[in-house]
């Protein structure tokens, strides 16, 4: 991955974090945050 890509990706991710705070209060943060608690749990039972 160049810095470029890896510039425009971090710059999109922000934008959707910020898109996401304004417009709908950050529940699509909130949702994404707890599927990522539950698939941490289910790749640490397969270790």
């Amino acid at each position: 991955m160049t810095n470029a890509i890896a510039i425009a990706l971090g710059l999109a991710i922000v934008a959707a974090a910020a898109i996401d705070l304004t417009i709908w209060d950050g529940d699509h943060l909130l949702f994404l945050a707890r599927r990522a608690v539950v698939f941490l749990d289910w790749v640490a039972f397969w270790r």
